[in-house]
């Protein structure tokens, strides 16, 4: 959540963030006048307390008429204190749940509008020109099939659409990817974790994925668990009702998890092989940081994400992600698009995405630098989610025969093999 004497001091700076967005612009006038009205309301709930308090030791010395008149108006007064207490109760309650709804503030240099807005700062790789090398590029799903790597018919019948199984070189290359991936974020000094899937409703709240996202996200009802769809959730909430010291910042985590992702919105969109699936595992930054070190954690967090896909030996494009299409909890967000030959474009592989205090102050997470006690920053980034690094890499590293180069960072843990190879002509 935003700071709320921000929302006071600025709130056309608020309503700006809501129109980028292209999100209510009136919920920024409901919330101020709920947090007037809750400021109000607590000042009057003081007043009469003090004057109760007042009145609580007059009648002790009273007697007679006085103190049955005192009695009296005593009585009054409890009655206006409990009226007093739940109409500040009610206020604060309205207050916190609008303010729940509204999304980060969204930063001065991103570009405006919706998805297809997004600004492209970099690129970085050569796009192959398979006509020139004699032949015709398969999908990734065709390569995999007949590499034994990726059985999406099998998945579907036993879980439905959009679900898989990796099997042989396919599960292998899977464990490659993480075992490279998390070296590189232990190097880069990031803690590795190994996080929960289900979370509590706060944890998942507190992230700011029951906003907007929620329609993504599994929740058995049963239990009030969430499935996460990241885990960047239950890293956030790692830290959750603590403070902790400004000079251990910044911490930083490396996690690996199983996401699930409902994918609603999306019929008919990405159904052949596993671009776009319910279940995928994935390995994650995230970082705490001094807020004034926000902007330059969020550029190390996607330079350590080209390191990554440059070492896979992937095309890629970084852009700024439009105002509209970004994430309630993020002010701005980097992503990196890799090149899928089959599809003739750039998709999506890993993003990062800076929060500012957003994330904190719904978890109260906070920093002590001396006496001074207030929320710091979280960051996440994506380095990888394993079955978009798979797409892109048996299509843009394939050969002629079907077979897959295998990129050099990746051999190691693979036994050192240098092709992936057809089990079948």
């Amino acid at each position: 959540m935003i700071d709320l004497r921000l929302l006071r001091e600025d709130p056309d700076r608020v309503r700006a963030s809501q129109r980028a967005r292209g999100e209510d612009v009136a919920l920024v006038d409901s919330l101020l006048s709920a947090d007037e009205r809750r400021r109000s309301s607590g000042v009057r709930f003081d007043e009469l307390r003090s004057e109760q308090k007042a009145l609580g030791k007059l009648i002790p010395k009273a007697s007679g008429d006085e103190k049955a008149e005192l009695l009296q108006k005593a009585g009054r007064l409890a009655s206006d204190v409990k009226a007093a207490d739940a109409e500040q109760h009610e206020a604060d309650e309205e207050t916190k749940r609008l303010l729940q709804q509204l999304g980060n503030l969204v930063h001065p240099d991103v570009p405006v509008g919706g998805e297809e807005d997004f600004v492209v700062l970099e690129t970085h790789g050569t796009i192959r020109d398979f006509g020139a090398e004699g032949f015709e590029p398969k999908d990734h799903l065709e390569l995999g099939e007949a590499l034994g790597a990726i059985d999406v018919e099998r998945g579907a019948k036993v879980s439905g659409s959009r679900f898989y199984y990796l099997t042989g070189v396919g599960a292998l290359l899977e464990l490659a990817l993480v075992n490279a991936a998390i070296a590189q974020a232990t190097e880069a000094g990031f803690i590795p974790m190994l996080t929960p899937a289900l979370v509590r409703p706060r944890a998942m709240e507190g992230t700011g994925f029951l906003g907007q996202a929620a329609e993504n996200v599994y929740h058995l009802e049963k239990d009030d668990f969430y499935l996460v769809g990241t885990s960047e959730v239950p890293l956030a909430a790692y830290h959750m009702d603590e403070i902790l010291d400004a000079d251990k910042l910044p911490l930083r985590y490396a996690g690996f998890s199983p996401c699930f992702r409902r994918e609603a919105g999306t019929y008919g969109k990405d159904t052949r092989g596993i671009f776009r699936v319910h279940q995928f595992d994935k390995v994650e930054m995230f970082s705490y940081v001094d807020p004034a070190d926000a902007e330059n954690e969020h550029q190390r967090l996607l330079d350590w994400e080209k390191q990554w896909l440059t070492g896979l030996g992937l095309p890629f494009q970084v852009i700024d992600v439009a105002s509209g299409d970004l994430g309630s909890s993020a002010s701005r967000k980097f992503d990196c698009e890799a090149w899928i030959p089959t599809q003739g474009k750039y998709r999506e592989l890993t993003s990062a995405s800076n929060c500012d205090g957003f994330q904190a102050r719904r978890l109260s997470v906070r920093m002590r630098d001396g006496k001074k006690v207030q929320p710091l920053a979280t960051l996440n980034g994506t380095l990888c989610a394993v079955p978009r690094t798979i797409v892109a890499i048996l299509e843009n590293h394939q050969l002629a025969d079907g077979s897959v180069r295998v990129p050099e960072v990746l051999r190691p843990y693979l036994g050192g093999r240098e092709l992936l190879e057809p089990i079948s002509k």
